[in-house]
C-alpha cells in the first residue's frame, strides 16, 4: 500500500479513482485528503527542447518545427525565447573602425501631391 503524504499515514488507505493522465488515485481515510503517490512526469524532454532549437537555428520557421517534433508551434517559440535570455549579450565594439551605410531613403514628414 502506499503512505499519505499529508499525514504520513500507511493504513486506511483506499484506491480512489484515476486521474485525466490515467494514474492511479488514493484517498486517506486518516485525513480524508485525495492524492498520486506516483504522477507521470510532465512537459518535454531536455532532448526535445534541444533539437527544436537546433531545427530553428538551422532556418527551419516554428510551424514546421512544431509538425515535426509532434509539439504546438507557440510551445517552440518559448522554447526559442527562454534559450535566447540565457545567452550572454552580444559583443559591441567601443569604437567601430569601419561604419557602412546603405542607399536607404525615408521620409519623415506630409507627403505633397504635384499639383496640375
Amino acid at each position: 500500500m502506499s503512505t499519505c503524504p499529508y499525514c504520513q499515514s500507511s493504513d486506511e488507505q483506499v484506491k480512489n479513482g484515476r486521474n485525466p493522465s490515467g494514474t492511479q488515485r488514493y484517498q486517506c481515510n486518516h485525513c480524508q485528503r485525495s492524492y498520486t503517490p506516483q504522477r507521470k512526469p510532465h512537459g518535454y524532454g531536455p532532448e526535445v527542447r534541444q533539437q527544436a532549437i537546433q531545427l530553428y537555428v538551422e532556418g527551419v520557421n516554428l510551424r514546421r518545427i512544431g509538425r515535426i517534433l509532434g509539439v504546438n508551434h507557440q510551445t517552440v517559440a518559448n522554447w526559442v525565447t527562454a534559450h535566447v535570455r540565457q545567452l550572454p549579450p552580444a559583443p559591441v565594439p567601443d569604437k567601430p573602425e569601419v561604419v557602412e551605410l546603405d542607399e536607404l531613403f525615408t521620409f519623415v514628414g506630409k507627403k505633397t501631391l504635384p499639383t496640375s
